[in-house]
């Protein structure tokens, strides 16, 4: 059994007991978390496919971690121009445990 979620503006492919990086969500470590983007579920040979979200469908999971990413470098260049920008970025970032999924 796995489904497909939807958070942070990108899709995830869970199934029970796997562990999934997604961008920060609200919540302390420890938190079970209700996700109701289920975009499909599928059940051995069955697949249900949502227009977009599958009706009644969620996904259970537990924060087990809040942390900060690695480190992004961002450089501009423009040739003959003298311009030169260095930038640095690090996302936030929630692991989640996937406890269950309800159809």
């Amino acid at each position: 059994m796995y489904a497909v979620i939807r958070t942070g503006g990108k899709q995830y492919r869970v199934a029970p007991g796997e562990q999934v990086e997604v961008e920060k969500l609200a919540g302390n470590i420890g938190d079970v978390l209700t996700l109701n983007d289920v975009l499909l579920v599928a059940k051995g040979d069955g697949v249900s496919v949502g227009t977009p979200v599958v009706d009644g469908a969620t996904v259970s999971a537990k924060i087990t971690g809040q942390y900060r990413g690695t480190k992004i470098m961002v450089f501009k260049y423009r040739p003959k121009k003298r311009i030169r920008v260095r930038k640095g970025h690090r996302q936030y970032i929630t692991r989640l445990q996937i406890e269950a999924i309800n159809a």
